[in-house]
């Protein structure tokens, strides 16, 4: 499953915000990933989120897998959007 979602934060994905986004990712037993432009990381690794440099208003993709994977897209959609 999967969904789009636009980086609302005014900053970008920074280093707090994705602090939170690789302990909520850290919660569900699911593989989920982050699609941003070429590059794809996963989102339970705090070194592969930073790498990307999202900046505000930029269009990524939440790809997850898994048991919770609706419930693990949902809430990561959240932080972000």
């Amino acid at each position: 499953m999967e969904k789009e979602v636009i980086v609302k934060s005014t900053t970008g994905l920074h280093a707090s915000l994705a602090v939170k986004i690789v302990q909520t990712a850290s919660k569900y037993a699911v593989n989920i990933e982050l699609h941003y432009k070429d590059k794809v990381v996963d989102l339970k690794s705090i070194l592969g989120l930073m790498s990307l440099a999202i900046p505000q208003g930029e269009n990524v993709r939440i790809v997850a897998s898994g048991q919770n994977a609706e419930e693990a897209i949902k809430d990561i959609s959240a932080i972000l959007g």
